[in-house]
């Protein structure tokens, strides 16, 4: 049988509990179809990147599944009809993952990171860049120097100041020789 990940969005007024149970009928449907569910995690509640349906936030659950199409079919058909549920997602995948999903290794990683570095940023201090302040010797710009900035800041130039622009006409050309042409 075809092996699947499906992600599901559930609304955000309704509980971590109501989630699980969402994520258990949705299993059973899969099991009645003749597959099998075989691991769930719940990811949390999280921020979407726009509102969907009226929903800032939303409860994210993961299923992998090994089941053939008919039974994913009649999955999704029951999560488009429920109004808990917000979006899902269906991904056929040759081989499942056995460790956590990223999602679940990312709080790990953050855990980390912080006893690692002694909290919040580490000692960088938040700028961009080894230098504080965003000056560097030579250079211009707005993001501390370098390649950026304006023409007459940049080392090397030594054109100077430009002179006056042509003159134009009406029609916006710059020469009166391209109108006899």
């Amino acid at each position: 049988m075809p092996l699947y990940e499906h992600v599901f969005l559930a609304r955000q007024d309704i509980s971590q509990a109501q989630v699980e149970a969402l994520t258990k009928e949705y299993a059973q449907v899969i099991e009645e179809g003749g597959g099998r569910v075989g691991k769930t995690e719940y990811w949390g509640l999280k921020t979407l990147a726009f509102k969907i349906k009226k929903n800032r936030k939303a409860h994210y659950s993961l299923m992998n599944i090994d089941a053939p199409p008919a039974a994913v079919a009649e999955m999704e058909r029951r999560m488009g009809l429920s109004p808990d549920v917000i979006r899902f997602l269906t991904v056929r995948v040759a081989a499942h993952e056995t460790e956590p999903s990223v999602q679940m290794r990312k709080s790990d990683r953050d855990e980390r990171r912080d006893g690692e570095r002694g909290g919040f940023r580490g000692d960088r201090g938040g700028f961009r860049g080894g230098d504080r302040g965003g000056l560097r010797a030579g250079g211009g710009g707005f993001r501390g120097g370098g390649g950026g900035g304006f023409r007459r800041d940049r080392e090397g130039d030594d054109r100077g100041p430009r002179g006056p622009r042509p003159p134009r006409d009406r029609d916006g050309d710059a020469s009166p020789t391209s109108q006899e042409t």
